[in-house]
C-alpha cells in the first residue's frame, strides 16, 4: 500500500495538475452553456424543437470534430500556447453565443439570417475546446508515469465531470435570478481566468519529447486517419454518443414541452456528472481486470437501456432516474476509452491520435442533434413523443452489437490492452 502511494504521489508531474485544473473550468463553462443552450434556442430566440436540437448538435459536434485537427496542431506548438489560446478564443466565443440576440447585434441580424447567423457563432467554441481537450488528455500521457497512467485518466475524467457538475449547477442557480443569456456571460469569465492560470504555472511536460515538424504532423495526421481499422472503430463507437448526447440535445425541450414546463432543468442534467464524480473511481477499480474494450461494450449496452425507462412514468423524477443509469454506462466505458486510444498513440503523437478520439463524441453530437430533434419534431405533433426513447435505445443496441462484432473479428491485438487490465 506504501509503495503504490508513493508511485501516485510522485508519478504525476505537475504540468498534469494544473491542466486538470484549468480542465475543470473548462467544462463548467461548456456545460453551463450546453445545459441551457436548447431551451434558449427555442424560448428565447424562437427556434423550433428540431432547429434547437440541430443546432445544439452542431455546437457540441464542432466542438469533438474540430479536436482532431486541434491535437495535431497541439503537438506541433506545444500544450501550454494551446492551452492559453484556447482558453482566449473560447472566452470570446461564449459572450458572442449569448449575444445571438443582443441589441448590438441587430444590423447583422438584418442582414444574415437567424439560422445562418446562430450556426455559425456556435462554431466558435469548437477553436477553443478543439486545443484544450487534446492538450489536457495529451499532458496526463506525458505528465504521468506508466505505472500510474491508468489512475492519470481517472482522475482527469473526474476533473471533467467535476465542471460538468459545476456547470449545469451554476447554470440552474441563475435560472430563476438572471437570464439564460448571461449564463455565457458567466461562462466567458471563467475560461477567461484560465488564461493567466496557464501562463504563471504551466510548463511543458517532458521536454525530452521533441516538437513534431510541421511536415511531421501532416504524416501523423495521415497516418491515423489512413488507419482504417482504427478509423472504423471511431466511426462505430459514434453511435454511442448518438445515444448519450441526447440528454442535453432534447431531453430539455422534451421536459419542458410534455412533463414540467416549469422544470429546472440545468439541475435535472445534474445528474450524470454528479454520479460520475462520485462512482468513477470506485468503478474504475471494481472493472480494472476487465480488458478495456469490453468495458466500452458493456458501458454502450448500459447507456442505451437507461432511455427505456422514460416512456414508463414520465416526470422529471423518472428523468434522473434514466440519467443515473447512462451515467453508469458512461462510468464504465469513458476512462477505459480514453485508455484504449491513448495506448495506441506512438511517443510524440499522443495529442493527434487523442484528437481522433474525440471524433465519435463530435459526429455522435451532429447525428444525435438531427435525429432527436426530428423525432422530437415527428411525434411530438403527432402526440406520441414518448416513442422517441425507444428508438433511441435501439440505435444503442445496434451499436452495442456491432462493437462485439469489432471485438471479435477486427480489434487490435491485445497485447496493448493486457497491461491496462492488470494495472491497479
Amino acid at each position: 500500500m506504501g509503495r503504490r502511494w508513493s508511485e501516485i504521489r510522485n508519478g504525476f508531474e505537475r504540468p498534469f495538475w494544473v491542466a486538470n485544473t484549468t480542465e475543470i473550468f473548462e467544462r463548467l463553462s461548456y456545460y453551463a452553456v450546453f445545459s441551457t443552450l436548447a431551451v434558449y434556442l427555442n424560448q428565447t430566440l424562437g427556434f423550433s424543437s428540431a432547429q434547437s436540437a440541430t443546432l445544439s448538435g452542431i455546437f457540441g459536434g464542432a466542438v469533438w470534430v474540430m479536436a482532431i485537427f486541434g491535437g495535431a496542431l497541439a503537438d506541433r506548438i506545444g500544450f501550454r500556447r494551446a492551452l492559453s489560446s484556447a482558453y482566449f478564443i473560447l472566452a470570446c466565443a461564449y459572450f458572442l453565443v449569448g449575444s445571438i440576440g443582443a441589441p448590438w447585434l441587430a444590423p447583422v441580424r438584418a442582414v444574415i439570417p437567424l439560422p445562418l447567423l446562430a450556426g455559425i457563432i456556435l462554431l466558435l467554441p469548437a477553436l477553443g475546446v478543439a486545443l484544450v481537450k487534446p492538450s489536457v488528455v495529451g499532458t496526463t500521457a506525458r505528465a504521468s508515469t506508466e505505472e500510474v497512467r491508468s489512475i492519470g485518466y481517472s482522475i482527469y475524467y473526474t476533473m471533467v465531470n467535476i465542471g460538468s457538475t459545476l456547470g449545469p449547477f451554476l447554470a440552474g442557480w441563475l435560472h430563476s435570478r438572471l437570464p439564460p443569456q448571461d449564463v455565457f456571460l458567466v461562462a466567458a469569465i471563467s475560461v477567461l481566468l484560465m488564461v493567466a492560470v496557464v501562463l504563471v504555472f504551466f510548463r511543458e511536460p517532458r521536454a525530452a519529447v521533441e516538437s513534431r515538424s510541421l511536415a511531421q504532423t501532416g504524416r501523423d495526421f495521415l497516418t491515423v486517419l489512413g488507419n482504417a481499422r482504427f478509423m472504423l472503430f471511431l466511426v462505430i463507437f459514434s453511435g454511442y454518443w448518438i445515444v448519450f448526447w441526447q440528454q442535453y440535445l432534447i431531453l430539455p425541450i422534451y421536459i419542458v414541452h410534455y412533463v414540467d414546463k416549469n422544470a429546472n432543468t440545468p439541475f435535472i442534467l445534474i445528474t450524470d456528472p454528479l454520479m460520475v464524480i462520485t462512482l468513477t473511481v470506485a468503478i474504475n477499480a471494481l472493472t480494472r481486470k476487465i480488458r478495456a474494450f469490453q468495458s466500452l461494450i458493456l458501458g454502450t449496452m448500459l447507456t442505451s437501456v437507461a432511455w427505456l425507462l422514460m416512456p414508463l412514468h414520465p416526470s422529471v423524477w423518472m428523468a434522473v432516474l434514466s440519467l443515473a443509469v447512462l451515467a453508469l454506462g458512461e462510468i464504465i466505458q469513458s476512462p477505459r476509452y480514453y485508455e484504449y486510444v491513448s495506448r495506441l498513440a506512438p511517443a510524440g503523437q499522443q495529442g493527434t491520435y487523442m484528437g481522433f478520439a474525440f471524433l465519435p463524441i463530435g459526429i455522435g453530437s451532429i447525428v444525435g442533434g438531427w435525429l432527436g430533434g426530428t423525432l422530437l419534431s415527428n411525434f411530438g405533433e403527432s402526440t406520441h413523443p414518448a416513442i422517441v426513447w425507444p428508438i433511441l435505445t435501439g440505435v444503442g443496441l445496434f451499436t452495442t452489437l456491432l462493437l462485439w462484432l469489432y471485438d471479435r473479428y477486427a480489434r487490435v491485438s491485445d497485447s496493448l490492452e493486457l497491461s491496462s487490465a492488470g494495472s491497479p
